[in-house]
């Protein structure tokens, strides 16, 4: 008895594993049917012919979708099935717009302040044609707005000038009362100076006429000044006249034009420099003694440019 139950349970355990594996195995496993093996038939005649290609699964969605298309490089299924984007670096990083990403020229700043006078001359226009409140408040707070912008300039300028010495005009020409009194006397003595040695390289020529009464006017005045700083001095009469100052004269045979003078305006003083034979005019008309000696002294002593 016992080996006749131990053999039935052998049974039942194997029966019930077979019907296990049948109940989980394939389609593919199942016995064919009967149309099945004229098929299987007809497929092994053909055996000779070449197989079918069958499209992946992925050609096959490629090809039905064309918005799931990835790049080589993209996952297929994250990418092209999900579309998940960005967020799996799916998306290609989009060429930048060369026209968009060049920064503009900046503005030259001249064509900028005439931007400005041109708005401001506008707005002046506007408020005297068509004079609204709202136009006349526009102008008045335009103009206020570039005279505070002038105001700001002027007060950096000054501050530049105070802290470079070599841009402070005044350190060479003074404008306020205390240093302009010293910088006149200042040059007063170096006139003085150079009108004690001027007699050692250059003397004066005088042009007059004798019915000139501008030249009996300034005669007198050379006159003076050769006398207090020796200085030689010879009167040329551009009409053969005499003059009561200079009674040692000679008439003019194109000595006039020689000096570098011309228009035979008269009276005329000349520096004549002996050491280079070269003649400097000095003007013409009436000066005074003062304005002589300065002119002598700028010409002699002065840099171009240095004074100014």
């Amino acid at each position: 008895m016992i080996h006749a139950s131990s053999h039935i349970s052998v049974r039942v355990s194997y029966a019930l594993a077979l019907a296990t594996a049948l109940i989980a195995a394939p389609a593919w496993a199942s016995p064919p049917a009967e149309n099945e093996g004229q098929s299987i038939a007809a497929a092994s005649s053909d055996s000779d012919a070449p197989p079918e290609r069958v499209p992946s699964s992925d050609n096959a969605s490629a090809a039905a979708s064309p918005d799931t298309a990835t790049a080589p490089d993209q996952d297929p299924f994250y990418c092209g099935e999900r579309k998940l984007g960005t967020w799996f670096y799916c998306e290609r990083p989009k060429s930048a717009d060369k026209t968009a990403a060049q920064a503009e020229p900046p503005v030259p700043y001249r064509k900028q302040l005439d931007q400005i006078g041109a708005q401001l001359e506008e707005l002046k226009a506007k408020a005297i044609l068509e004079p609204t409140p709202d136009n006349v408040i526009a102008y008045v707070r335009y103009q206020r707005e570039q005279l505070d912008r002038a105001s700001t300039f002027t007060d950096v300028w000054e501050r530049a000038i105070w802290q470079h010495s070599d841009l402070d005009y005044t350190l060479q020409r003074p404008v306020d009362t205390l240093g302009k009194t010293a910088w006149l006397a200042q040059r007063k003595t170096d006139q003085e100076a150079v009108m004690a040695s001027l007699s050692e390289r250059y003397g004066l020529f005088l042009f007059y006429s004798a019915s000139c009464g501008a030249c009996d006017v300034f005669a007198p005045i050379i006159r003076s000044l050769a006398d207090k700083y020796n200085i030689s001095v010879l009167a040329v009469s551009m009409d053969g006249g005499p003059n009561r100052n200079f009674p040692r004269f000679v008439v003019n045979h194109g000595q006039y034009e020689k000096m570098g003078l011309s228009g035979g305006q008269v009276p005329a003083l000349v520096l004549f420099d002996t050491y280079l034979k070269k003649p400097i005019p000095i003007g013409y008309g009436v000066m005074a003694e003062d304005e002589v000696m300065s002119r002598i002294f700028t010409l002699t002593s002065v840099k171009p440019g240095s004074d100014f």
